[in-house]
């Protein structure tokens, strides 16, 4: 029997309950896995909420990114055998499947090696953050001088943006709420902070650029601040709104597009993992990125399995800076 976390009915981080379930063998293209680390995302907790996209199909497992070791593979898988320390993309369908777990069926397609050089737990968290994250340099080819603009800039996929921008020779631009974590943030790399709340906006941003405007902007939040977003920009920009944080309609800045040929539009990670030849080139990015030191997971905070419901009312706090890893005994 394994320790399993069950979602039964919609609601706050103490919905969360635990079951002990005997985990079956894995089924055609299957794999089973002891898990050891698992990462939070955001969209789990507006999944578990009922505020996601996909509605809950009650009762489900939930999660979809961790790392461990394949204990068994199902028929028809070639690649994989047990014993293989692995990281599990989240490429499937929230709630599908689970590893909020100690152990956990998941589909072979959705497994990479564990990078060399990592711990379990910072294997844990990166892939969800760099595929995110690669929205600036697959959808917009951020290059040396460009500005960019990166809002909720302490999350997971707000620092992994800030390192891929600094690679690439751009100027990252961390866009926070307060001054809280203006620090932190410097020291993990961004080049300029602007507290939305504290200052005026378009005039910081367009200090920063000396009155050139962001070529790109990355976006988790919406909402009427998009406006805002879109008038510190730069002649043809892209805006690239990735996420809907604020929960609040998210407008179409149809004067500051028209007159400046701004590009708004979206991003999931899937444009990278669900297309052959851009995951196999951008992983490689990644891995080498990882290698060279010039990407680095940032853990905020670990929390054990038992804890469960306290990773996940940290996660919504937004006290952290860094991806939150649960690890499994």
């Amino acid at each position: 029997m394994a320790k399993v976390v069950m979602l039964r009915r919609l609601g706050g981080p103490e919905v969360l309950q635990f079951e002990d379930v005997r985990i079956e063998d894995p089924r055609e293209g299957e794999v089973r896995i002891r898990v050891q680390a698992i990462g939070l995302n955001r969209s789990e907790a507006m999944f578990r909420a009922g505020r996601y996209p996909v509605q809950p199909q009650l009762p489900t497992r939930i999660g979809y990114e961790a790392s461990g070791v394949i204990e068994a593979v199902g028929p028809g898988v070639a690649v994989w055998k047990a014993g293989d320390a692995v990281c599990v993309i989240p490429n499937y369908r929230l709630g599908t499947y689970g590893v909020w777990a100690e152990q956990a069926i998941v589909p072979a397609a959705s497994l990479v090696a564990a990078p060399p050089g990592l711990s379990m737990i910072e294997a844990a968290s990166i892939w969800m953050q760099y595929f995110t994250a690669l929205a600036i340099i697959e959808g917009a080819q951020a290059t040396l001088d460009d500005y960019v603009v990166i809002r909720a800039a302490s999350s997971s996929v707000g620092l992994a943006a800030i390192q891929l921008a600094n690679w690439a020779g751009a100027v990252s631009i961390a866009a926070t709420r307060t001054s809280a974590k203006r620090e932190a943030l410097q020291k993990l790399g961004a080049q300029h902070v602007v507290a939305t709340e504290e200052v005026d906006y378009v005039a910081e941003i367009q200090r920063i650029t000396n009155g050139k405007g962001a070529r790109i902007v990355f976006d988790p939040v919406g909402g009427p601040f998009v406006e805002k977003l879109a008038e510190s920009m730069s002649p043809r920009g892209i805006l690239f709104i990735y996420g809907g944080l604020s929960e609040q309609a998210t407008p179409y800045p149809h004067w500051q597009s028209a007159f400046k040929g701004l590009s708004i539009r979206g991003w999931v990670a899937s444009e990278i993992w669900n297309h052959p030849q851009r995951f196999e080139r951008h992983k490689t990015i990644i891995l080498q990125g990882l290698a060279r030191g010039k990407l680095k997971p940032v853990i905020a905070r670990t929390f054990p399995l038992d804890e469960i419901v306290e990773a996940n009312r940290y996660l919504e706090s937004n006290q952290q800076v860094g991806k939150i890893v649960v690890t499994v005994q």
